[in-house]
């Protein structure tokens, strides 16, 4: 739809207004025979015939109507006196209405006794038509209706030639736009001699491009004195738009509306300048005098309606021009002149053309006669009803203009985003690079200073990561303390590993930006002790499509890993992080692949780093329970069994409480009454908590992301699992291990109830020790009952076809659920959202 700067010759001259015979149409002067015939060819094809009333010849500017052709009948012009019937489109014949001399020139003048000529001795008599706005044809309401508005489309269509001389307007529209803003007053309040205090514009206005069409002013001031001369003739506003239209057939829609709001800002600008400096600039005073401008700005506010009118007009002229330009400016690598969209705004051109001129002739004759009849004029209340339906008319067009280029421009967004996610796509996983720094430039945007150091607390560039391992932190910034504080500390450990991290933070650009946003940002930024992106905005859709469809990136923060040379390593290591933190260094797949090679089912796997305590436990080969849940009645019965067997059996039994996954209140009252009774050990710190089932699910995935989530002989895999699972359930789970080695992974209510059957297995536990006897007890219960076991997968990962169930290893069955477990609190209600119910 953008076209080029202009390449052929604009110094060919502009459609002849009278006297030839061109494609646009031909006039005929006034002073021809009363009746004339053209001949069947005399016009081309498209071509208008425009019809002046009968002045004197020595007028420079006729009056008539454009008329359509004809090739099947001879169009004769009826001699004076006669009624005229003239047709406004193919086919479609309707009177044109004539006035009196008091509203002006008749259109087509008569001998009605009624309606006096204008005699040759008024012939330099300048006549104001009292309703300038008004047109020729069906009025309704002050407004022009044409038998239909295709009519009238078709109409201007046919002045619609355009040729090769496809012209930049861009810059004349800055210049445009420059002009009006500056010249519009809002007489509210202010004087209107006040100089203007707005600001100058950001934009530079590209004067370079103007003069690359050096005739572009030549056709400002033609268009100009065109509008200008033929409404100080009297001729009404329809056959000026006509005119001007027929001046400007060889041009694109664009540069029709843009050269036209040029002219009239040429008149408009000069109005408003004299009226600004007329006060301190004699020469400006001499001609304010003559144009009645002082009598203006002394009777400014009476003249308020009619400016807020005109200004309302020229506003909603501006922004439909705006549209106009911005259709022709659409990328055609993207959409097209064939594209359905393009296609049905593009029918609504000639209309909106035809007012935006039209207009602009309308506000042309309003200001000109605010100047020539001064005070006079400013209770002229019917005028400005006029330009204010004209405003509401071109507004409809504009707002659905614009509501088409919304959609065109999402759609090029689409589409530039696809095209710039392949070139990702590309850079990341197809070339091969001497070090980082283009994969680098091509996730984040390369602005000057794009990173945020958060020790140094200063904007620094790429360059402080080129050839360094960089762990990208992906994540929304609803990223938690507690993980933040884990990485924190593998981070500070593993600085001999040499590694960067940066912290991208992804939102939903479709999302308003809000100063709460801004401010967590920012606190999150200061907390961290590695770089990170400066502001969201700098992550483009295209690499945010990137992150989610190739690193499955779903809200919960993940890792990944680039060499020194911009290859990706992993997708995630997020999951290495939370198992091995820095010892999984450098987060390869086959890092990952051999850690776990070196792991047995064992319980350092599940509490090493968290709690030292522990570890002293496994060293001095204690009998340990590890039990979890969120049954307060359960705990205080599993707790004090264990006690009455360890008294009944003289062992040493340890045991730590270590919570849920969720519902982290619901956990904190337990840990309280567990600390209060005195039941067993536990983690007063909810990060630990947080950590050690951030553990175990980060396990699962990992093994998953190894694809050995159907190895049957994976035991590290099933038990995972199986503690998973007890997660789930509201009940609570046990896990009974001798020093470092796990001897019954259980479930609480068969857990309990060994430990309440003492009786039945105390002989083989005095015998062969207390991991034997409860062992052999709890498996026998086992084979009796099987509880249900649930796995639960967040939405942000891969989830597998099928799972196996790690007792029976039978299929699970696959269902869906959504869990909202209020650990940010209760809301209000006036916080809670409408009910939305999606379907796939």
């Amino acid at each position: 739809m953008a076209t080029p700067p202009l390449t052929s010759n604009l110094s060919a001259p502009l459609a002849p207004s009278r006297g030839t015979t061109e494609r646009g149409g031909m006039y005929l002067p006034s002073d021809e025979p009363s009746r004339t015939q053209l001949s069947r060819g005399a016009d081309r094809a498209g071509g208008i015939s425009y019809l002046p009333s009968d002045e004197p010849s020595g007028t420079k500017y006729g009056r008539g109507a454009y008329l359509p052709p004809d090739d099947r009948r001879a169009v004769q012009v009826p001699p004076r006196g006669m009624n005229a019937s003239f047709p406004y489109d193919e086919g479609i014949r309707q009177p044109l209405p004539l006035r009196s001399n008091e509203q002006g020139l008749p259109l087509l003048p008569h001998d009605n006794s009624r309606q006096h000529l204008l005699s040759r001795g008024d012939e330099h008599r300048i006549i104001w038509p009292s309703d300038p706005l008004r047109s020729r044809g069906n009025e309704r309401g002050g407004i022009f209706l044409t038998s239909d508005d295709q009519a009238l489309a078709r109409q201007v269509e046919h002045l619609h030639n355009p040729d090769a001389r496809n012209v930049n307007v861009r810059p004349l529209f800055m210049l445009v736009q420059e002009i009006i803003e500056r010249a519009t007053q809002t007489v509210e309040g202010v004087s209107l001699g006040a100089v203007s205090k707005r600001e100058a514009r950001e934009e530079k206005i590209a004067l370079n491009s103007l003069q690359e069409v050096p005739e572009l002013p030549l056709i400002v001031e033609r268009i100009s004195s065109e509008i200008t001369c033929k409404l100080l003739g009297g001729v009404d506003a329809h056959n000026i738009t006509l005119s001007v239209l027929n001046m400007l057939q060889h041009f694109s829609w664009e540069a029709k509306v843009v050269l036209t709001m040029a002219a009239f800002a040429l008149n408009y600008g000069d109005f408003w300048l004299l009226v600004q400096i007329y006060t301190t600039n004699q020469l400006a005073k001499s001609m304010a005098i003559i144009k009645r401008l002082p009598m203006v700005v002394e009777h400014g506010g009476g003249f308020k309606q009619q400016f807020e009118a005109t200004n309302n007009l020229i506003s909603a002229m501006f922004e439909t021009t705006r549209c106009i330009v911005e259709f022709g400016e659409l990328p055609p690598a993207y959409i097209t002149a064939e594209d359905p969209e393009v296609k049905t705004a593009m029918s609504h051109f000639p209309i909106a053309v035809y007012w935006i001129i039209r207009s602009s002739v309308a506000a042309s004759a309003h200001i000109a006669m605010i100047s020539s009849r001064g005070a006079e004029y400013n209770t002229a209340t019917s005028e400005s009803w006029e330009l204010s339906n004209w405003a509401h008319k071109l507004k409809n067009i504009c707002d659905h203009l614009r509501n088409t280029l919304s959609r065109l421009y999402k759609l090029i967004g689409e589409k530039k985003d696809i095209d710039a996610y392949n070139m990702i796509r590309r850079i990341v996983y197809e070339t091969i690079h001497v070090d980082n720094m283009r994969v680098l430039n091509v996730l984040i945007s390369n602005d000057d200073a794009p990173l945020y150091d958060g020790p140094a607390k200063r904007r620094v560039h790429l360059e402080v990561l080129r050839s360094k391992n960089v762990l990208l932190l992906i994540s929304d910034l609803n990223i938690s303390q507690e993980e933040l504080f884990v990485l924190e500390q593998s981070y500070t450990e593993s600085k001999v590993h040499a590694y960067e991290i940066v912290w991208i933070p992804v939102i939903d650009h479709s999302e308003q930006w809000t100063d709460a946003m801004q401010a967590k940002l920012e606190n999150l930024q200061a907390s961290m002790p590695w770089y990170s992106v400066h502001h969201p905005s700098m992550i483009k859709n295209a690499v945010i499509k990137f992150i989610k469809d190739d690193w499955h990136f779903r809200g919960r923060p993940i890792l990944v890993v680039l060499d020194p040379q911009g290859r990706v390593l992993s997708p995630n290591a997020i999951h290495m992080m939370w198992i091995w933190q820095s010892n999984a260094f450098p987060f390869t797949s086959l890092r990952e692949q051999t850690l776990w090679e070196q792991e047995t089912w064992r319980l350092e796997l599940l509490v090493n780093g968290i709690d030292t305590k522990i570890l002293d436990w496994i060293r001095d080969g204690k009998y340990i329970f590890v039990y979890g849940g969120d049954d307060i009645e359960w705990i205080r019965k599993f707790t004090r069994e264990a006690h009455v067997v360890a008294r009944a059996l003289q062992v040493s039994i340890e045991m730590v409480y270590v919570g849920r996954s969720h519902n982290k209140e619901l956990v904190r009252k337990v840990t309280d009454a567990i600390i209060i009774e005195q039941l067993s050990h536990c983690w007063q710190d909810q990060t630990m908590v947080w950590y050690f089932w951030t553990r175990i699910e980060s396990m699962i995935f990992s093994k998953f992301q190894l694809d050995r989530v159907h190895d049957h002989t994976d035991i590290i895999l099933q038990e995972i699992q199986r503690l998973h699972s007890h997660d789930k359930s509201h009940g609570g789970w046990a896990i009974l291990a001798k020093g470092s080695s796990i001897v019954v992974h259980g479930h609480g209510k068969l857990s309990l109830l060994t430990l309440q059957q003492l009786d039945d297995w105390k002989d083989r536990a005095n015998q062969q020790g207390f991991d034997v006897g409860y062992e052999a007890h709890y498996r026998m219960l086992h084979q009796k009952e099987f509880p249900c076991h649930r796995i639960e997968f967040p939405a942000s990962v891969k989830v597998p076809n099928i799972m196996l169930c790690p007792d029976c290893r039978r299929h699970m069955q696959n269902c869906k659920s959504f869990i909202c477990c209020h650990e940010d609190g209760i809301l209000g209600p006036d916080q809670i959202p409408p009910l939305a119910l999606q379907y796939d």
